[in-house]
């Protein structure tokens, strides 16, 4: 295989593994909806119960039904609360039984539960409560480049991985990217993300116990140890290595776990019905 070919191979490798990481990560963590389905008198009604929520209106929760006998209602109470328990039903508009739950500060929680009815029978659709978390409006301008950069940062370390192994030519090149890139992505806009979302810049250490803020000064710091490495000796294959580790161990940490939330046992006790805004 020409040297030319096999760069392209390289990073066609690179890509499916980046997509296959970034596609788990998000599957696995705690915004991702619980989804599944429920036979009502020989309809199989699909569903998705949403776990996060961005902006400032209540939150919808839509379960498409073909049967209008089909009713729903929606049990719930902010978590880590004294509050009581809370029931709204669900109305039927245009094949779907809709409902909302109230909007809560950035970083309120809410945990709710649905079941839907036929019949004098009840189809709960979760067994465990479901836990949607609040965040503030994110512009678009940031949380793009955001992305962007945190998806280059893993492109780039996979491709250093594979560049260690089967060419061996611009390792040092590869890992300054990553560098630059993580920095951009998960230093410099992730936290102002963070601050339109939860109305902080940094919850990690040492100022809290965020995951997503801990993994990725941790995976930062271990590149740019990497990088000076490499720079003085190019053909380094451990710190690469346990940079390249590093960062695949923060991606299949579930994004988003023990992250940013509201302890309302310790604020004021307010009814869940309130916006809570103040």
């Amino acid at each position: 295989m020409s040297g030319k070919m096999k760069n392209i191979v390289l990073w066609l490798v690179a890509i499916v593994l980046t997509v296959s990481l970034v596609i788990y990560q998000r599957a696995t963590g705690p915004t991702y909806p619980v989804g599944g389905k429920v036979e009502i008198n020989g309809e199989i009604v699909k569903y998705k119960l949403i776990r996060s929520f961005m902006g400032e209106k209540d939150a919808p929760i839509e379960i498409e039904v073909i049967n209008s006998d089909i009713t729903g209602e929606i049990r719930f109470k902010r978590y880590k609360s004294h509050d009581e328990w809370s029931t709204k039903p669900m109305t039927m508009q245009q094949g779907k039984l809709v409902t909302t739950l109230p909007n809560q500060p950035p970083a309120g929680k809410i945990t709710y539960f649905v079941q839907l009815f036929y019949q004098g029978q009840a189809y709960p659709l979760n067994n465990d409560p479901v836990i949607i978390r609040y965040t503030g409006n994110v512009p678009l301008f940031i949380l793009a480049p955001h992305i962007f950069f945190m998806f280059l940062s893993l492109l780039f370390g996979m491709r250093v991985g594979l560049e260690l192994f089967f060419r061996k030519k611009e390792t040092l090149y590869f890992t300054g990217i990553v560098v630059i890139t993580l920095f951009l992505g998960g230093l410099v806009l992730g936290p102002i993300v963070q601050k339109y979302a939860f109305d902080a810049y940094w919850t990690g250490w040492p100022f809290g116990h965020d995951l997503t803020d801990n993994k990725t000064i941790g995976s930062f710091i271990l590149w740019v140890i990497a990088w000076f490495i490499l720079r003085k000796n190019n053909h380094n294959k451990l710190w690469p290595i346990i940079a390249l580790i590093g960062m695949m161990a923060v991606y299949l940490i579930p994004h988003s776990a023990l992250g940013s939330e509201i302890d309302y046992t310790k604020t004021e006790n307010q009814p869940v019905e309130q916006n809570l805004n103040n």
